[in-house]
């Protein structure tokens, strides 16, 4: 789960560390308000909050000027005007796609006035099976690109979820990292929170980026991401309480409301599937037989070992919500599941929902020459709905219908 910048920033201040001030907005008078509270004679920054990174050097979706998600406004009127635009046009970057994403929310926040800019992160190294402090003097902006070409610029400390990070490791790193005087403390602080709200809510990914050192000498956190571990949210309301669904797929919210689980993407061919390793395997197979023919899988779907009529009937309405859905391929093997238990679930599907489009079916196991005895009766009344004995001629049949 994702949160937004603000988010982060105020988990991060509650574990001590030294955030800019900051007022979320969602109109733009409330920016212009914001604007005196904040600016203190100067100007202030004015940012959009969507679940993507790079949003300054992003781009606004149909608006003529080159303006991205992150600008200085140096007074009231050019604040309220950004505020504007933003909130009208999506904002696109790396992160995003072409279509780029909604801004709904924003932050006027104090101009820090950086001088350098650091980057700083917590995430799990699996080879060492250990959390890891990340840093680097040659952040920013730019981090990307200094991990693909010098990545011997990046200190790396692992250090124990027992314990947490020491206090000496942080110091240290500081001194690496190049900070002096009265900033050692500063950024050790900032790093020891940082570690701090990784360990303690479950997060899978906690960043900084830019950690900046400001014209004043002060050390302040000027952006902030967090990812947290969908299956520990369960023991950390306060962090669930900050999703924002309409950040997020709507098919994959409502797939998660149905304990579906469900990637939507950017092919033809719906998949239904149970078990994560056949779902994966499954759109392999559609890509391996579909590349000719520009074909591929619309979605990973996985719904489980224990699924029931209602949930497989939810599986498909989702799946032909998608107007890119040109054909489906069922494939399951029937181990904790009922072959049958799916069989009946298509054709309640069918009559429910009603397949627009050819449905692929290939089943083994678990129940499965009833399964099939169901599918054959059913076959009049549903003309889309085909059956495969393998999985390879699943694939290419479907392949085929949805061409």
């Amino acid at each position: 789960m994702k949160v937004h910048e603000y988010q982060a920033k105020e988990l991060l201040a509650a574990a001590g560390a030294n955030v800019p001030k900051h007022i979320v907005c969602k109109t733009p008078d409330e920016v212009a308000a914001a604007f005196d509270q904040l600016s203190n004679g100067g100007g202030v920054m004015v940012k959009a909050q969507i679940h993507a990174g790079g949003r300054g050097a992003g781009q606004l979706v149909g608006h003529s000027e080159k303006l991205g998600g992150v600008k200085f406004c140096s007074n009231k009127e050019k604040a309220k005007a950004t505020a504007e635009t933003m909130l009208k046009y999506p904002l696109k970057t790396l992160q995003t796609g072409p279509q780029g994403q909604p801004i709904r929310t924003l932050i006027v926040q104090t101009d820090a006035e950086p001088a350098k800019e650091y980057y700083v992160a917590v995430v799990f190294d699996r080879a060492l099976g250990l959390p890891v402090l990340m840093a680097s003097a040659a952040g920013g902006m730019d981090i990307e690109k200094v991990a693909h070409d010098t990545p011997e610029l990046i200190i790396k400390v692992p250090f124990s979820p027992e314990t947490g990070l020491l206090a000496f490791q942080a110091r240290r790193l500081a001194y690496e990292l190049g900070f002096t005087g009265d900033q050692v403390a500063k950024a050790e602080k900032i790093m020891l929170a940082l570690s701090t709200v990784y360990l303690e809510k479950d997060a899978t990914l906690a960043e900084v980026n830019p950690l900046a050192v400001t014209k004043g000498g002060d050390v302040v956190v000027l952006d902030a991401k967090f990812d947290f571990d969908d299956n520990a949210l369960f023991r950390h309301k306060d962090v669930a309480a900050l999703r924002d669904e309409s950040e997020e797929n709507p098919a994959e919210v409502r797939a998660g409301k149905a304990n579906l689980n469900f990637i939507q993407l950017d092919g033809t061919i719906g998949c239904l599937v149970n078990g994560a390793g056949l779902a994966m395997a499954t759109m392999d197979i559609i890509n391996y037989h579909g590349k000719a023919a520009g074909v591929g899988p619309a979605n990973f779907l996985d719904v489980g070992g224990g699924v029931t009529a209602a949930g497989a009937v939810e599986a498909f309405r989702i799946i032909l919500s998608d107007p890119k859905v040109k054909g489906i391929l069922v494939n399951v093997f029937g181990g904790i599941a009922s072959c049958a238990t799916i069989a009946d679930a298509l054709v309640k599907a069918g009559k429910e929902v009603g397949f627009r489009v050819p449905v692929v079916v290939r089943l083994e196991g678990n129940e499965v020459e009833k399964a099939r005895a169901i599918l054959t009766a059913a076959a009049a009344e549903l003309p889309t709905l085909k059956t495969a004995a393998d999985l390879t001629g699943a694939a290419k049949l479907v392949v085929e219908l949805s061409k």
